[in-house]
Order: structure tokens, then sequence, then C-alpha cells
């Protein structure tokens, strides 16, 4: 589904909002791209990860620009970061750590707290934002986090913390890797499948499967009862986006943001 693009203001960077997120009263959200910020060289310009050869200040810079697009009165000091492991583990979120420090090592997070930014990061997985009745969440899905069940145990937490059913929530994915771009070896179709969810592959030119994996998150929400958006834009084609497949590991990175507000 298209985003609600939102051009900048001075200050300000540009987000990708999902129609459905953007329809929750009290709760903000949306998905950077390389644009607004100050990081420079490879890194420009909205570097949202410390990297090696990247300046700590750029970084803290970009977050405090990040949480201001998202509330006039949010910074850097409200943002809520993890240390992803292509994991399953959920961290509740009770205070935020700021920009330059982790509030845990989880590949998914959610708070019931008011002004906590929680971010995921990626540079080709595909990142998750969710809302429910008092909770907001992401989720970092990787191939090995989505066979992993980290988007089922995000909900799973939430579900538990709130007693919401999971069909009260929404849900967008934002840019990530496309299929057309996602040639992967047959562990990765295997380990998906081995979740019993079916998985859309086709044949690549070069003879090897090409993953949807985003088609293939979105089906693990809808399956819950979750209201779904895309933001679809490609990482690797787009060269306004992050990407590791495209640029290697020393590429910066960019997040999906959401914060319960007022």
């Amino acid at each position: 589904m298209p985003s609600d693009r939102v051009n900048p203001e001075p200050g300000v960077v540009p987000l990708d909002r999902a129609p459905l997120l953007g329809a929750v009263a009290g709760v903000h959200h949306g998905f950077t791209s390389r644009r607004g910020g100050v990081s420079t060289g490879g890194f420009s310009s909205l570097n949202l990860a410390v990297r090696d050869g990247e300046d700590r200040a750029n970084v803290r810079e970009n977050w405090r620009r990040v949480a201001s697009s998202l509330s006039a009165d949010l910074g850097d000091a409200d943002v809520a970061v993890l240390h992803q492991v292509h994991g399953a583990e959920v961290a509740r979120v009770t205070a935020a750590g700021g920009a330059l420090e982790v509030v845990g090592v989880a590949d998914a997070s959610f708070t019931t707290e008011r002004g906590i930014v929680l971010a995921v990061r990626v540079a080709d997985c595909v990142p998750v934002l969710f809302a429910g009745p008092g909770v907001v969440g992401v989720a970092h899905a990787g191939w090995r986090g989505a066979a992993l069940g980290v988007v089922d145990a995000a909900l799973d937490a939430m579900v538990a913390a709130t007693g919401a059913p999971a069909g009260s929530f929404v849900a967008a994915i934002g840019p990530c890797i496309s299929a057309r771009h996602f040639e992967v070896g047959p562990e990765v179709v295997e380990g998906l499948a081995a979740t019993g969810h079916p998985v859309a592959t086709t044949l690549g030119p070069r003879g090897r499967p090409h993953v949807d994996l985003a088609a293939f998150v979105r089906r693990q929400l809808e399956q819950r009862g979750v209201r779904v958006d895309h933001v679809d834009r490609c990482t690797v084609s787009d060269p306004d986006l992050y990407s590791h497949r495209r640029d290697g590991p020393s590429t910066g990175r960019s997040a999906g943001v959401i914060v319960r507000c007022g």
C-alpha cells in the first residue's frame, strides 16, 4: 500500500508513514530514509547506527531529528534502541536509554509507556511497527528472525501485557529487500517453510530461489488477525535507502520508529 510521504521542514527529516498506523489516535510513527541527517561520506546522511568511521555526535543528532519529527517535544534522549541479533527475544521497555545506548539484546520491543520512541534498525531486513490498545511495539525480521517467530513473539508479548486480542492490533511493514533482489540458498527456504507458513519463491536468473520476505511476514501477521500496511520500497533498488546487500556491511542503518504520545 502506498505510504504518506511527509516532506521535511527545516531540521525535520522526511518519514514514510503507513495509513493504518497513521489513523491510530495518540500514536506517531514513521520509516526513515537516507535523507535529512548530518552524516557524511558513505554514511550520508541520516545514518542511525554507530559504525566504524562514523561520528557518534552525528548519530545522536540524526536521532534527535528523527524523534522531533515524530513530536516536537521529543529528542534523542527519548529513543529506545536494541542490540539486534537476528533472534526472537522481546524486550519490554519501561524507560528510554537514549540514542547511543541499547535497552536490551533482542529483536523486538514493546512499551505501554508514553513518550518512549521505540526503534528497529534495518538495512534490508523487514522492519515491523505495531500499535494496539495502550501499547506499541517494533520487530526486526530478517529471515532468521522470521523463521524463529519474532513477529509472533512480539505480538504474544503485547497481548499478554495488555489483554487485548491480536485482532485489535494494526501493523506496518517498512522498506526492505524485495523478492527481486533477495536471492537465497535452500537453507533460507527450508527455514521459513519449517514454520508452517507458505513461502513465496521464484527462480532467479542464476537458477537460485528468490524469497518475498515482506509477504512472508505479512502472512504471519494476517493469520493472527492483524491488519497490515506495507510501505513498499526496496532497499536494494532505491538509492535513497541503506542496503547491506548492495553496499556491504559497513553501510548505515535506517529505522522504523513509533511512540505513544499525549
